[in-house]
């Protein structure tokens, strides 16, 4: 009982000085996400990369049947012993919680990643419609070097396992010009839940106990590599939406394969189109006309995947999730996956695509 007083008092600590290293981000990106964690996430990778299936999906359902059991074995306790339960759950999450944050949240409340390359994150819709159009010229190009017909969508060739072993390739190309995106010993693995993750609206995500990029392999394949890229940039420590889909873009267009370009390429223009849209609908009409019928085919093959698996379970997900990201310094929420257009039309400011 006095240890679940100390593990109960321990995480209203936790969460004060989890606050306040919000408030230091130099400290947390010098001494956390350069410093303890690149030592504590490698291992994970290299203790649990090798296997062959995902560990961590196995521990979170080992995790949900233990909470049930309790639950239910507890359930005509609470009037009499209801202190004791309370104790107990707080107790169970304040260990939960510090290996968390321990072992890869601290990474929320770092530098960052505008600031990191020194570069703005805003932008006026003027400039993103001159990027938009530049990006569609380019991922209809992509198009075309892959398929010589203009109207038929791109079909990945590769296996799910082949795309996991070539997302390597683009991060160590990637690596070459900016090493704070090396990465070594890949632990990226098709999630056990991706059925589950698909109804949840989700394309992938990261075990932060072991660190394996956990992948929803029913994505439409062309986008399956960006997917794969996005959640590994979480692995080495950039826990924002919006920098691990900017991230796992580059390491897409960076990536020597064509279907790996053509993924990024198309990735960032859906988003770009979609943020249009929401400024002003009518001006994202006249645009799309001028994207390939291929390429227009392929988002049509990701949107009847969301209509397949849309249901009531996606809303709650998105909720739960949303004021989750809000809780961990990313104050858009949801909206902050969006938020990664800013970072690539500031970035190509002065750069070709």
């Amino acid at each position: 009982m006095k240890k679940k007083k100390i593990l109960a008092i321990l995480l209203v600590v936790q969460i004060i000085i989890v606050n306040l290293l919000g408030l230091f981000p130099g400290f947390v990106e010098k001494y956390y996400s350069n410093g303890i964690f690149p030592v504590l996430s490698k291992a994970s990778r290299i203790l649990f990369g090798w296997i062959g299936f995902s560990i961590g999906d196995i521990l979170y359902l080992i995790a949900i049947f233990l909470c049930i059991r309790w639950l239910w074995k507890r359930r005509k306790t609470w009037r009499r012993e209801y202190k004791y339960n309370l104790l107990t759950m707080a107790a169970t999450f304040s260990v939960f919680y510090f290996l968390f944050n321990f072992l890869w949240a601290v990474n929320y409340r770092r530098v960052p990643l505008h600031e990191k390359m020194g570069m703005d994150k805003e932008y006026t819709l003027t400039e993103l419609v001159a990027f938009t159009k530049k990006l569609i010229v380019k991922t209809n190009a992509m198009h075309a070097q892959i398929e010589k017909n203009d109207s038929l969508k791109i079909v990945s060739p590769y296996t799910v396992d082949e795309i996991y072993f070539k997302s390597i390739n683009g991060y160590n190309n990637l690596g070459k010009h900016y090493p704070y995106f090396a990465f070594d010993h890949e632990s990226i693995k098709s999630s056990l839940l991706s059925a589950p993750l698909s109804y949840m609206g989700f394309g992938g995500y990261l075990n932060p106990f072991t660190n394996e990029a956990q992948v929803n392999n029913r994505l439409p394949k062309y986008n399956l590599p960006t997917t794969a890229c996005h959640e590994m940039s979480h692995q080495i420590g950039y826990a924002s939406e919006s920098e691990a889909n900017f991230i796992g873009y580059m390491a897409s267009i960076y990536n020597d394969d064509l279907y790996f370009k053509y993924s990024g390429y198309s990735f960032a223009l859906k988003y770009c189109m979609n943020n249009i849209a929401r400024k002003n609908e009518k001006l994202a009409k006249s645009l799309a006309p001028l994207i390939s019928k291929g390429v227009l085919t392929n988002f049509k093959e990701s949107e009847k995947f969301s209509e397949e698996y849309d249901s009531f379970v996606e809303d709650i997900f998105e909720y739960i999730y949303d004021n989750f990201l809000k809780l961990n310094s990313q104050k858009d929420g949801m909206k902050t996956y969006s938020k990664f257009v800013g970072l690539l039309v500031n970035y190509y400011e002065n750069k070709e695509l």
